[in-house]
């Protein structure tokens, strides 16, 4: 999954207004750091069961489906680089960005919560971010 550029969709959140969502606009930026921040721990600490679990169901699925193996082990393999302390979130409704000190997470909100939709993320002047970890 390496090198390939995230969705349009991913993508499109940065431009897209605050579009409904639910809670106040502080409870939803609390709800995304919160939810970066554990991945980040879970990353951190090598328990990528925890980091499967953070993970949107299509983000796994991608992975799994690429890597031809369980999300877990598909995440060990990809060997993502931490991307240490949320600096800053953008939420827009339903999506938000996370940017970290060396990594930008994309994230979508669930019935059960927060959950990353991309990470290892870097942008590019003028074209999409390119993740290494994404949903289609």
């Amino acid at each position: 999954m390496a090198g390939r550029a995230c969705g349009v969709a991913v993508c499109a959140l940065l431009t897209i207004g605050g579009l409904g969502g639910c809670g106040t606009v502080a409870e939803r930026e609390d709800g995304v750091r919160d939810a970066a921040a554990a991945f980040e721990a879970a990353l951190s600490e090598g328990a990528y069961d925890r980091m499967c679990a953070a993970l949107a169901p299509g983000t796994v699925e991608e992975l799994e489906q690429s890597a031809g193996s369980p999300c877990a082990r598909a995440l060990r393999a990809e060997s993502p680089a931490p991307g240490g302390a949320v600096r800053r979130t953008d939420v827009y409704g339903n999506q938000a960005r996370a940017v970290l000190s060396s990594d930008t997470l994309f994230l979508s909100h669930f019935a059960s919560g927060w959950k990353v939709v991309a990470a290892g993320c870097e942008q590019r002047p003028r074209e999409p971010y390119q993740c290494r970890i994404k949903g289609g």
